[in-house]
Formats: C-alpha cells, structure tokens, sequence
C-alpha cells in the first residue's frame, strides 16, 4: 500500500444480489421480508436505504484528495448496478485501486467484462464455493434458476482469457463451512488448473442466532480437519498466491468464537467498512458495530473522503473484541503481494 494513501475501504456498495447464499453476511432476503432486520449495522439484500447514485458519485469525487488509496467494491453483487462503470471509473482516476468483489456472472456479459477491462480495474475476487457444481448451487442458489456454478467458471475463464498480461488480478474465494472443509486444497488445485493468480479460502462467519448458524459454522471439534486441509493446501507448492502462513492457524483460532485482543488492530485506523447506506464502521464485526456509541456513528453521504479518512497518525489501538468476524479482514490487508504480478507463483 502507497503510505501516503495507506487507507484502505471495504465497501458493501449495493445491498441488491440475484443470489440468496443461506451464508451471506447480508441475510437471507426471504426471512428479512417476513422479518426485517433491525440490529444496528445490519445488513439486508431488500433495503430500501441504499444510497442514490447522485450521492455516491459525489463521494467518490471526492476520493481523489484523500489518503484512500484501495477500495473492495463489494455487495450484494455491485456489478448489476447501472451505476457502477461510471462509480469505478472516477474511483480509477483518481488512482485509487480498486478490487470488485464478485459473484462471476456479470462477467459472462461481454459489454460488462470489456468495460472493467477499460476501466482499469486492479483485480477481480470471484465467490466460488466447491469443485462440486451441485453443492456450490445449493451455496449460492439463483431463485430464478437462471444462473449457477457452469456461469461462474465460464466468467473466470471469459476474464482471464480477456485481459492483457498486465491486467487486473483474477481470484477466487471459497466460504468454507463445516460441510466443505475438504474443498479447501480442492479449490486450490481448481484455482491453479483454471489459472487464476490467487484463492483464499474464507471462514463462513455468521452469527449465534442465524438460522444456518448450526448447520454450516465451524465448531471446535472440527479445527482439526481444518488444519490438515490448509496445510495440505499450502503444502501443494501451487502457483498461486495465498494468504499469509499465519491466516490458517488464525481461521483455526477464531472457530471457538471467542473474543481475544489484537495488539495495534488496522480496523478503523487503515481499514474503514463502508455499508450501502453510507454508514461508515471500523470494521465488518458485529461487536465492534454495537460497542459504537450512536454519537460515533458516521456517513460518507453529504462528506469529503480527505475529511473521513485522513492519513493516520500516533500508534494504532488495540482492539479487544477481535473474534471470528475478523478473520477474513487479515488477507484484505495483505493485497499487496496479490496485485504485485512477481506474487502470481510465491504461496
């Protein structure tokens, strides 16, 4: 990361997706609409509060005199907004990274995948969840039908044949529940053999009272497994980037769901989460989220970014309420070796 922008934002930029993956941190859209979600910083696929596109282009023009210098456009799936190439396109100019977090079916669209290539974009993260086409589909179901595990592969394969040999990084990522555990040097080999440049293979990370929680998280009894697939995984000698060597035994530590203390934590200081409302978080987890007295809670909606996001100063805090929704923060802060092209056959 440039230490001049050293600030780096995870922006769930649209609440909208054509899946309803039962493991999405978003919910499940057909309970939210008999049950609307009404925690603080919850998030739902149906909001009605997401911002409008006027009030996200005048943020984003804002990014170019500030110190963020790389952005995750996530979602919902943000690349069926009509707004996006437009929001991506000022986010580039003013040289700010940018890596679109996808489910990798706008990428069969071939206006679609030519513009992101146009653009200049930095790196493409695709969620792929299993080399078993069936068990993916039931991870990430289409309620139309129209869409699964065939259209994801085929929008890999449409990116990476498309791009030049300095183009954007292509990756997959892999939520891992206990159903799927054998899948984590799986999907490796997968990855490798369809020539993505890196995988990371995340932790399903749901809350106590989320009506999957006790059918896909990742118990105790089940670390050692875990640990045999990473190391199995990292053990393969793949050419392809993965997660630094200490994010296994950091999956491994956060499964009992315990809450423990990280000396110096980035989350607030050089991350910031940025919902689709425009509400601004330290970072994805929940109890950071409600630790947040209401006159902390801030916007981008009406604000500067240079305003939001100075560059930092002092010594970073130390969190105490870091648990299993950190996790998958870690190789986000570790993107450097994955958009450095040199990487592409270093584990």
């Amino acid at each position: 990361m440039n230490p001049v922008r050293p600030i780096t934002l995870l922006w769930s930029l649209r609440s909208l997706c054509d899946l309803a993956c039962p493991s999405c941190y978003f919910g499940d859209p057909l309970i939210h609409q008999i049950k609307p979600p009404t925690k603080v910083g919850q998030l739902s696929h149906i909001s009605p509060n997401d911002l409008k596109r006027r009030e996200v282009l005048a943020f984003v023009r804002t990014l170019k005199d500030s110190a963020v210098g790389r952005i995750f456009v996530a979602g919902g799936e943000p690349l069926n907004w009509p707004g996006i190439l437009e929001t991506l396109k000022i986010i580039k100019e003013a040289g700010i990274e940018v890596i679109v977090c996808t489910n990798g079916i706008p990428l069969t669209r071939p206006v679609m995948l030519q513009s992101l290539l146009d653009v200049g974009i930095d790196a493409a993260s695709v969620s792929l969840d299993s080399t078993d086409s069936a068990f993916n589909d039931w991870m990430r179901p289409d309620p139309k039908g129209e869409h699964g595990w065939q259209d994801v592969v085929d929008g890999i394969r449409a990116l990476l044949a498309a791009r030049a040999v300095d183009g954007p990084r292509v990756g997959i990522y892999t939520v891992i529940t206990r159903l799927n555990i054998d899948q984590i040097p799986a999907m490796g080999r997968f990855a490798a053999d369809l020539g993505v440049d890196y995988y990371v293979p995340q932790p399903i990370a749901l809350e106590d009272d989320h009506i999957h929680h006790e059918q896909l998280s990742l118990r105790p009894e089940d670390t050692s497994a875990l640990s045999d697939a990473f190391a199995e995984l990292y053990a393969a000698g793949l050419p392809l980037t993965l997660p630094a060597g200490t994010y296994p035994s950091q999956v491994t530590a956060g499964v009992p769901r315990a809450t423990t203390t990280v000396k110096g934590c980035f989350g607030g200081r050089t991350l910031h989460f940025v919902q689709p409302d425009g509400t601004i978080w330290d970072c994805v987890s929940s109890l950071r989220i409600n630790a947040t007295p209401a006159s902390a809670h801030r916007t981008i909606r009406g604000q500067s970014a240079a305003e939001l996001f100075p560059a930092p100063t002092g010594c970073a805090s130390d969190c105490p309420l870091a648990s299993y929704e950190c996790v998958n923060m870690w190789p986000l802060m570790d993107f450097d070796r994955i958009l450095t092209p040199a990487s592409r056959s270093a584990a």
